[in-house]
């Protein structure tokens, strides 16, 4: 007896590590359409992952939810509307241009340009409050000097001590 025992302790972790089994359809074809389907979906808790890759409560139900559906015989265009009615575009990772929809395709693009002419303002402005620097006849010809002597003699190294 004492011997049964310690072989059940011995056994205890390997089911305490046994995981809750995924629900899964009975049929494999049904399951792959879902797993298609929740491809191109949102999770609505995870907001950047697919339907299809996240392990959300509420997740697990709507990828339920879809399999329920496609049993029942409703086509992918259905199941999607039925998703977008009840959950809104937010649903869709690809949501459509519609005038609700709007900024979210095309304010990145104003923003950039809104950017972009806010930089060139700022720039031209910069540009015209610096002064530009007027060299007296002495600074010319130290300038000139200085760019003979380099000139003249481009692979000499200059002595630092004269």
């Amino acid at each position: 007896m004492r011997y049964l025992l310690i072989a059940l302790l011995c056994l205890l972790p390997v089911f305490a590590h046994a995981g809750e089994a995924t629900d899964m359809a009975a049929d494999p074809v049904l399951e792959k359409r879902m797993i298609g389907l929740a491809e191109n979906l949102r999770c609505l808790v995870c907001q950047n992952e697919s339907l299809a890759s996240s392990h959300s409560g509420l997740a697990e139900d709507l990828r339920r939810e879809v399999r329920e559906q496609m049993q029942k015989g409703l086509s992918d265009q259905e199941i999607i509307d039925y998703l977008v009615s009840r959950y809104g575009d937010f649903v869709l990772y690809d949501p459509p241009v519609k005038k609700t929809t709007w900024v979210l395709w095309y304010g990145p693009f104003v923003l950039l340009l809104a950017g972009a002419g806010t930089l060139v303002y700022q720039l031209r402005k910069r540009k015209s409050q610096i002064p530009e620097a007027e060299l007296s006849a002495e600074e010319t010809q130290r300038a000139a000097e200085l760019l003979n002597e380099t000139a003249e003699s481009p692979n000499q190294p200059k002595d630092p001590q004269a």
